[in-house]
């Protein structure tokens, strides 16, 4: 992400492409009032922050459109510093227009995420919170959307922040240590620090824990459809989907390659792979497939194997034993085809049993599926860490945590304990922006999308 003057009044397009009813430019900086009142049709130069104008846009004096002026002043708007959102009518051209009359009058067209940047820059957003905001704008589901709206409040910083201030009180005595190491003193008690640390090990380990539940809700909880040729894994996602997405024929070996789509199960969304039908073969493509199938199991979230109630079961259920013994725990068996078999073998543990072709059992299917993510931390309102990058630094700072515990029960002096403890702090740090750089910076900044 390229870096310009902080001082430009920036503006870009903060609604989505093409043409709309209505559009939202944005407007950010100390010349932000100053230039749109010198292309408004009424006088907008004093007016109180937080205030609608409705007036037209004018390039020499020609009528571009008639538009809402909303005006934000320095520390009351989205980035901290003076700010104007101009709502138009969503024409291509109408928009395309007015930026351009914006730049010839000073403006320059804001990169991807500087407004969401400058908020950081200017206190009103820690760095978690930042990215909290995409987290926000690409939610796909209740679930997606409940979490990064906690995380955009500050649930996850404070978390951090608390542990953050409890290592830095402790910290401060070791470092006071340092000054006094000729007289062989010691301020800090190491039997408190030791339950300090082991108190915010603790919590480390819960927040790193989380990563598992808070990803999946980010991005999806992936269901391989496993099972032999013709037991209906393509006719089970078309009735998933409620739609002709996977072809469905009774000729063995149909499906070769992993069809993919997604599904938004009371507020989560799970992504549902129909994979290439088990079997041994000797048709080099569709062996390709099944070696694909086997690989998309093990990396999924959940295994649904798919049985044929209408034949021979016994066989099915032996190629079950192909599914790894470490995927067992995300298995679930469902038996289809009942409306050919009503005598189908209704003890297997914990199957369901249901007819993909005339949509029966599918409510209690998804009822199942549903099990298999553990809400509990979403109901009882727990922080969930869904970035990686957040995760890899709770990681870095655990692995410090337990190097100091290890070093007060050696004996290690305070000179070699305050280095781990430097680093602990550093990787908390650069969580929520305490610590940052440019390239940090950019990597963040700039998967954002103009205008945000």
């Amino acid at each position: 992400m390229k870096y310009f003057n902080p001082e430009d009044t920036i503006c870009a397009i903060s609604t989505g492409g093409g043409m709309s009813a209505i559009a939202v430019i944005r407007i950010s900086g100390n010349k932000a009032i100053h230039i749109t009142n010198s292309i408004f049709s009424k006088e907008i130069s004093n007016v109180n922050s937080h205030t609608i104008h409705f007036g037209n846009i004018i390039d020499n004096k020609d009528i571009i459109d008639e538009v809402l002026i909303s005006i934000f002043k320095d520390e009351k708007s989205y980035t901290g510093e003076e700010s104007v959102e101009i709502s138009c009518h969503g024409s291509i051209y109408i928009q395309n227009k007015i930026i351009q009359i914006l730049v010839n009058k000073g403006c320059r067209s804001a990169t991807a995420g500087e407004f969401t940047m400058r908020a950081f820059k200017n206190g009103k957003l820690d760095l978690s919170q930042a990215e909290s905001v995409a987290d926000l704008i690409s939610s796909e589901s209740k679930a997606a959307h409940q979490t990064a709206l906690k995380n955009l409040r500050g649930g996850f910083s404070s978390k951090l922040q608390k542990l953050r201030e409890k290592l830095i009180d402790f910290a401060s005595l070791i470092e006071l240590e340092l000054d006094f190491s000729e007289e062989d003193v010691e301020f800090a008690d190491r039997k408190q620090f030791e339950d300090l640390l082991t108190n915010i090990k603790t919590e480390l380990e819960k927040l790193i824990e989380s990563f598992k539940l808070g990803n999946v809700i980010k991005e999806g909880i992936s269901v391989a459809i496993l099972g032999a040729p013709n037991v209906g894994k393509s006719t089970l996602l078309n009735c998933l989907l409620n739609e002709e997405k996977a072809i469905v024929s009774d000729i063995a070996g149909t499906t070769r390659d992993a069809i993919e789509d997604e599904l938004n199960i009371e507020g989560f969304k799970f992504r549902f792979i129909d994979t290439a039908g088990i079997r041994e073969t000797n048709d080099t493509i569709e062996n390709m497939g099944i070696k694909k199938t086997m690989e998309r199991a093990e990396k999924s979230n959940i295994i649904l194997f798919l049985i044929d109630s209408s034949d021979n079961i016994t066989s099915q259920l032996n190629d079950l034993n192909k599914v790894k013994e470490e995927d067992k725990e995300k298995l679930l068996v469902v038996v289809n085809k009942i409306d050919l078999n009503s005598k189908s073998e209704r003890d297997l543990k914990d199957a369901i049993f249901i007819s993909a072709k005339e949509n029966k059992g599918i409510d209690i299917l998804k009822e199942r599926l549903l099990t298999f993510v553990n809400t509990k931390e979403i109901t009882n309102n727990e922080t969930l860490v869904t970035n990686l990058r957040h995760y890899d630094e709770l990681q870095l700072t655990l692995h410090e945590i337990n190097t100091v515990i290890s070093g007060i029960k050696k004996g290690i002096t305070g000179d070699f304990l305050a280095i781990n403890i430097r680093q602990a702090l550093l990787h908390l740090g650069s969580i929520t922006g305490e610590v940052t750089n440019d390239t940090l910076l950019g990597n963040i900044f700039g998967k954002f999308c103009i205008g945000k």
